[in-house]
C-alpha cells in the first residue's frame, strides 16, 4: 500500500483546499520579510540575518512558482469551482512576487550573472499567468480587475531582470568605460606634415603636454538640514569616478590627483563618511534595483504600478458581494492590501535613501522643507537611516582561544553526533567588536604620510608591497626584518601569536598597559586579520594559509594535551613564553610542520629585547606594532581584488574595503594609469 493511500481522506481534502492557499499567503508573506530585512545586510553584519535573508530569498521564488504552476493546474477545470474567477487574480499578484521588493534583486553576486535565468522565466511565468487569466475569462466584470495587476507584476518582474542584468559583470564593466578616445587627427596631422615639407618649409614638431586641472565641484548644498549632505555630494561625486575600481578598470592620472589634493586637505572622520556614501551606492548599485528605480523611467514604472494595484484594489471592492465573504475573497483582499503596503514601504525606503537626500540637499524652499520633515517622521517610525550605511563592526578570531575551545557551545553532543559541528565550529570563536575612531584616525594618517611618495607606478607599487616592512625600517628594528620577510600569511600568523604574547607579557607586568591606544588596536587589528585569513581567505593573496592555520592548532592542542592543567589563555601564553628557543623551531621539526607557533616566541622575545635596547616606553613599542598591523592590513587590502570586495558589501561590509578605497583615493594602487595624458603636437614653420 502506497504510503498516500494511508492518509484519511478528509484530511487528504482539506489539504487539496488549503495547499494553494496557504502557498499564496506564504508567498506574500516572504516579500515583506525581503523588503523589510533585505536591504539591512549592508549595515548589519549578523550571520542569522544572513541566513534568514538566504533562506526566504530562495523560497520566495520557488513557492511563488509552485503556487502558479498549481493555479494552471486548477485552471483545466474552472467550472468545478464557481470562485475560480477571483482566484485568478493570484497569478497576476504571484508575478508582482517573483519581481521581487526594490531593496534586494540579488542575494550574492553571482545571482546577477543568472539574468537570462531570469528573462526566460519571465517569459515563462507570463504565459503561465496570462494563460490561467485567460482560461477564467467569461465576461465577468472582475475579469477585468487581473489586468491592472498583470501590468504591474510584468513591471516588477521586469525591473528585476533588468536590474540583474545592470548588476551583471559584463554591462556593468561595459556601463562605467569611459567613451572612447582616439587622441589627436594623426591622419590629418601627417598630411599638413607632408603637404608644408612638400612646399619647402622647415618643419619642426612642438610638443605639448595637456595640462591637469584639479576639479571638484560636486554641486552647491542648498539645504544643511540633510544630514551629511556635505559627504553625500562629495560621495556621489567621487563614485561615478571609482566606482571602476571594482571592474579592475585604470582611472586617470587626473582621477588620481583630483582626488588625492581632496582626501589630503579634509579630516579622517569626513574621508570615512565620503568612502562609506561610496560603498553604499556600489551595494544598491549590484544588489538593489537601485538603477532602475533612481531613474526618471523608474519613477514613471513606480507610479503606474502603483497606480494600477490601488485602481485594481478599488474595482475589486466595489465589485464584490459584501454579503458573501469566503476565503477566497479575503485571500485576494490580504493581497491587495498587502500589495500597497510594500509599495508605500517602497516609496518610503526610496525617499529616505541617500539618492533621494542628495536631490533634497540641492534644494531649498518650503515644500522641500515639508517633504524632509515627513520623511524624517517616516524613518523614525520605520527604523530607516541613510546615515547608517555598513556595520562599521570588525570580526574578531583568536587562535588561542579556539585552540582552547574557551566559548561554551550549544548542544555540542548534537553537533558531533550529527557530524556538523565541524561546519559552524570556527563560527563560534568569531565575534564583533566596533571600528573604533583612533583606529580610522591612525589609518588615515599612515595613508596619508605614503601618499606623498606615490607619485609614479613603481612608487605606487612598492607602497601596496610594504607588509610591516616600511615601519620596521623606520624604525630601525632590523633584527625582526625577518618577520616581514616571509610569506604574508606566515607573517601574519607570527605577529598575531606575537601580538598576544606581548599583550599577555606586558599586562602581567602592568595592568595599566592594558589600557594604551595603540595597544588596543594592535589586538583588534591582529584577531581581525586572522579571521580574514580563516574565514575569507579569499580576500587575502594566494599562500597555505589555511595550512599553517591548521599546523599551528595542532602543535597548541599538542602544548595543551601535554599540560591537562591548563584552562585559560594566560595560561597557554605563560608556558609559550616559557620556552627558551635557543635552537630554530625549523632545525627542529624541518620543514614539513608549517606550524608559527615557536617562530612567534622568538618573535616576542626579540621585540622585548629591542625594547630594553632602545628604552624604548610601552607605549613606544606598541605604536611601532599598532603600525605594522596597519601596513599589513594596507597590503592585504591592496592585494584583493575588487570582486571580491564587492561580495563583501552585501555581509555588513568589511574595514578592509573601507581601507583599500580610502588608499585609492590617496593615490595608493596600482589601478592609476601615472602618464602626462595626450601630448598635443604642433607643427613650427622655418
Amino acid at each position: 500500500m502506497k504510503s498516500y493511500d494511508m492518509i484519511p481522506d478528509l484530511t487528504k481534502a482539506v489539504w487539496n483546499v488549503l495547499e494553494l492557499r496557504l502557498l499564496v499567503l506564504i508567498s506574500f508573506f516572504l516579500q515583506v520579510f525581503l523588503i523589510v530585512f533585505g536591504n539591512r545586510r549592508k549595515c548589519i553584519a549578523d550571520a542569522r540575518l544572513q541566513v534568514s535573508v538566504w533562506l526566504t530569498y530562495l523560497s520566495a521564488d520557488w513557492i511563488a512558482t509552485v503556487a502558479l504552476g498549481m493555479l494552471s493546474k486548477d485552471s483545466k477545470n474552472p467550472e468545478n469551482d464557481p470562485d475560480f474567477i477571483i482566484m485568478a487574480i493570484w497569478a497576476p499578484f504571484l508575478l508582482v512576487h517573483l519581481g521581487g521588493p526594490d531593496t534586494i534583486t540579488a542575494y550574492s553576486l553571482e545571482d546577477n550573472e543568472l539574468y537570462l535565468r531570469h528573462f526566460l522565466g519571465l517569459l515563462y511565468q507570463l504565459s503561465v499567468a496570462g494563460y490561467v487569466v485567460y482560461i477564467s475569462w467569461n465576461g465577468n466584470k472582475l475579469n477585468y480587475v487581473t489586468i491592472p495587476v498583470m501590468v504591474a507584476g510584468i513591471i516588477k518582474y521586469a525591473e528585476r531582470t533588468w536590474s540583474l542584468w545592470l548588476g551583471s559583470s559584463q554591462k556593468f564593466r561595459k556601463s562605467i568605460l569611459p567613451p572612447p578616445d582616439p587622441g589627436p587627427n594623426y591622419a590629418k596631422f601627417m598630411d599638413d606634415y607632408t603637404a608644408k615639407k612638400a612646399e619647402g618649409y622647415k618643419v619642426k614638431l612642438k610638443v605639448e603636454p595637456t595640462s591637469i586641472v584639479l576639479d571638484h565641484s560636486p554641486g552647491a548644498i542648498a539645504n544643511h538640514n540633510v544630514a551629511d549632505a556635505s559627504s553625500l555630494h562629495d560621495g556621489f561625486y567621487f563614485f561615478t569616478i571609482f566606482e571602476r575600481l571594482f571592474a579592475d578598470l585604470i582611472l586617470s592620472i587626473q582621477d588620481h590627483q583630483n582626488s588625492q589634493h581632496f582626501f589630503k586637505n579634509i579630516s579622517w572622520n569626513d574621508a570615512f563618511q565620503v568612502i562609506e556614501v561610496e560603498l553604499g551606492l556600489m551595494y544598491d548599485k549590484l544588489y538593489t534595483k537601485a538603477v532602475v528605480t533612481y531613474s526618471r523611467l523608474g519613477f514613471f514604472l513606480k507610479f503606474v504600478s502603483t497606480f494600477c494595484t490601488l485602481s485594481a484594489f478599488v474595482t475589486f471592492c466595489c465589485l464584490i458581494h459584501k454579503a458573501h465573504i469566503d476565503y477566497e475573497r479575503i485571500i485576494t483582499l490580504v493581497l491587495f492590501a498587502g500589495a500597497i503596503f510594500l509599495e508605500i514601504y517602497a516609496v518610503i525606503v526610496l525617499l529616505s535613501s541617500s539618492w533621494a537626500m542628495l536631490w533634497l540637499s540641492k534644494r531649498k524652499n518650503w515644500k522641500v522643507d515639508l517633504l524632509h520633515r515627513s520623511i524624517s517622521c517616516f524613518q523614525r517610525c520605520f527604523k530607516l537611516s541613510h546615515t547608517k550605511r555598513w556595520s562599521n563592526l570588525v570580526s574578531q578570531f583568536n587562535l588561542i582561544s579556539f585552540c582552547l575551545k574557551d566559548e561554551p557551545v550549544r548542544c555540542i553532543k548534537i553537533q558531533k553526533f550529527l557530524r556538523i559541528y565541524q561546519f559552524f565550529e570556527k563560527s563560534y570563536y568569531q565575534h564583533t567588536q566596533t571600528v573604533p575612531g583612533e583606529l580610522k584616525k591612525l589609518i588615515f594618517e599612515q595613508l596619508l604620510e605614503k601618499s606623498g611618495d606615490a607619485k609614479d607606478t613603481k612608487a605606487c607599487k612598492k607602497l601596496c608591497a610594504n607588509r610591516g616592512d616600511r615601519v620596521l625600517d623606520k624604525w630601525n628594528c632590523h633584527s625582526i626584518a625577518w618577520s616581514t620577510e616571509v610569506e604574508f600569511d606566515h607573517s601574519l600568523l607570527l605577529w598575531h601569536i606575537t601580538t598576544d604574547l606581548c599583550y599577555y607579557s606586558d599586562v602581567t607586568a602592568n595592568s595599566n598597559c592594558a589600557e594604551l591606544e595603540n595597544c588596543q588596536i594592535s589586538k583588534l587589528l591582529s584577531n581581525y586579520m586572522l579571521y580574514i585569513l580563516v574565514m575569507c581567505p579569499f580576500m587575502l593573496p594566494n599562500g597555505i594559509g589555511q595550512i599553517r592555520f591548521e599546523d599551528t592548532c595542532a602543535e597548541a592542542r599538542e602544548v595543551l594535551q601535554e599540560r591537562k592543567y591548563i584552562s585559560d589563555r594566560d595560561q597557554v601564553l605563560e608556558v609559550i613564553l616559557r620556552v627558551k628557543t635557543d635552537v630554530l623551531p625549523s632545525e627542529v621539526k624541518g620543514d614539513r610542520s608549517k606550524s608559527v607557533l615557536f617562530d612567534a616566541r622568538r618573535l616576542a622575545k626579540s621585540i622585548e629585547s629591542l625594547e630594553r635596547e632602545k628604552k624604548w616606553s610601552k607605549e613606544e613599542k606598541w605604536e611601532m606594532m599598532s603600525h605594522v598591523w596597519v601596513e599589513m592590513l594596507c597590503h592585504a587590502a591592496s592585494q584583493c581584488r575588487g570582486f571580491h570586495h564587492a561580495k563583501q558589501l552585501s555581509r555588513g561590509g568589511e574595514l578592509l574595503t573601507h581601507v583599500w578605497f580610502l588608499m585609492a583615493h590617496l593615490g595608493i594602487t596600482e589601478q592609476f594609469q601615472i602618464s602626462q595624458g595626450h601630448a598635443r603636437a604642433k607643427l613650427i614653420l622655418s
